[in-house]
């Protein structure tokens, strides 16, 4: 038999992958799962999106091969998004490289950055991609512990402790994933110190900034940062794009070059309509996200009553499109929980073990399903 590479041995077939098939099997009976756990936007894009995009699919150069970087108004449109909301200057023609989605993002700027042997500091809990394209790289993984009494905040005494002369990146994620923690600006001053000191490469990860935050906050913004910070971002949660794939990297120039190096040999460039989609969608004003948000937070009050109904705390100070909440003392982890509620109320909620085990005793509902759906959910739990 042929055998596959060794950099797979350690990746696992992602959890919502597997979980996926075993939910579509429990569909094949009467009663359907409601499923509660990805955070896969129901909502649709502007109008004028969709219009820009039909329109935009008509244009003589629509279907060819497109720059590598983006077309100038895409960057030009996302820089105007980052001053106009983040108060960050970026120039757009150096300091933006548009994505197809910010998970993109993660792999290029690994494959550019990540020798094999070299560390990586991620936070745990958080988004598993970033521990497996760490592994797929052949890098070492450093785990640093959030912990729900410091704000899900990094440790920086107990990483000052650390061997840090093999640590190559740092992965943050603000407003945070999965425990809907917002930064502040005293954090992101001590990220980018932390990273100027160290000479390691600081990335933010930052799709949920304008969900339930009245705050946008980017890295980018704290003095220092463009020496050894990047940062992700995306158009999927924010303006209810996650099948479109937009998102882009940004931060200094010599930083982005070697990630446009590897893009350039990954892809031949995002299809022209949905760019200029990209930047008609980027043009919308506070009132497109005040609207998003209003739905929102009619979920997230329900999403807490269910929370409460099976013995769960949740903190009332969270961002992002997820509810985090400590579980009763009762259950083994949050995977029991999990089975249990799946198992008898074919309702699927997210165990916060899938983080990392700081995430063992959590588990996360998301917010991108009606309130009809989560009420119906809410009536399946009580009559268990």
């Amino acid at each position: 038999m042929i055998q596959a590479a060794n950099r797979t041995q350690g990746v696992k077939e992602y959890y919502f992958s597997l979980k996926l098939k075993e939910i579509a099997r429990m569909n094949e009976g009467e009663v359907k799962v409601l499923n509660l756990g990805i955070g896969n936007p129901d909502m649709s894009p502007s109008e004028n999106t969709w219009g820009m995009l039909k329109e935009a699919c008509s244009h003589p150069m629509s279907h060819g091969y497109q720059s590598y970087q983006g077309i100038p108004a895409l960057r030009e449109a996302f820089s105007k998004w980052y001053k106009t909301f983040f108060k960050v200057d970026l120039n757009p023609a150096k300091e933006i490289l548009p994505l197809m989605g910010s998970k993109e993002g993660i792999m290029i700027t690994s494959l550019a950055y990540l020798n094999e042997g070299e560390e990586v500091l991620i936070p745990n809990p958080s988004y598993p991609t970033y521990t497996s394209v760490t592994n797929l790289l052949g890098g070492k993984i450093v785990s640093y512990p959030l912990f729900e009494e410091n704000n899900y905040y990094p440790d920086f005494e107990e990483l000052e402790k650390k061997d840090l002369s093999k640590v190559k990146i740092m992965w943050i994620n603000y407003p945070h994933m999965p425990t809907g923690a917002r930064a502040s600006k005293e954090l992101f001053e001590k990220v980018v110190a932390f990273g100027l000191k160290h000479e390691i490469l600081i990335v933010n990860d930052n799709p949920y900034g304008f969900i339930l935050n009245d705050s946008p906050l980017s890295i980018m913004s704290i003095d220092g940062a463009k020496e050894c910070c990047i940062e992700l971002n995306s158009l999927s949660k924010s303006h209810n794009m996650p099948g479109w794939r937009v998102g882009m990297i940004c931060g200094k120039a010599e930083l982005l070059e070697p990630v446009l190096k590897v893009k350039t040999n990954m892809d031949s460039g995002m299809f022209y309509p949905i760019q200029q989609a990209a930047v008609k969608a980027l043009s919308q004003d506070q009132s497109w996200y005040d609207s998003i948000n209003a739905t929102y937070k009619i979920r997230r009050k329900l999403v807490f009553k269910l929370m409460n109904l099976i013995g769960c705390t949740p903190r009332e100070d969270q961002a992002g499109m997820f509810v985090w909440a400590a579980i009763p003392n009762k259950y083994k982890d949050s995977y029991e929980l999990s089975d249990k509620i799946l198992k008898e109320s074919r309702v699927f909620i997210t165990p916060g073990g899938i983080f990392g085990d700081q995430g063992d005793k959590y588990i996360r509902i998301s917010l991108c399903s009606s309130e009809a759906l989560i009420q119906e959910a809410i009536d399946r739990i009580k009559e268990n």
